[in-house]
């Protein structure tokens, strides 16, 4: 009895021991792709201040499309702009 209660106990342990190493190394895998997939570049707020700096107005909305954000602009004249600024360094794409 004493033998098949110590068997018992080992294969617990063993199973406890395989599956806390297991869900570590998922822990880790998952800390290792959230890390891959924090944004590399500039925030909204950001592009929305270098657009403003280029057209000054009041911004009507901001998307993203691959690397560029499209800022648009209401300008104090009453004309509609759209800014693209790069979302890798900030610069402006092409000049309006």
């Amino acid at each position: 009895m004493n033998i098949l209660k110590n068997f018992f106990l080992i294969a617990l342990f063993l199973t406890f021991f395989l599956t806390y190493s297991m869900a570590s190394e998922r822990r880790e895998e998952t800390n290792r792709q959230s890390l891959e997939k924090q944004p590399v570049g500039i925030s909204q707020r950001q592009a929305i201040s270098i657009a403003q700096k280029h057209i000054e107005g009041r911004v009507l909305d901001i998307r993203r499309s691959g690397n560029v954000y499209r800022v648009k602009i209401l300008s104090d004249q009453g004309s509609i702009h759209i800014v693209p600024v790069s979302v890798t360094d900030g610069k402006i794409k092409s000049d309006h």
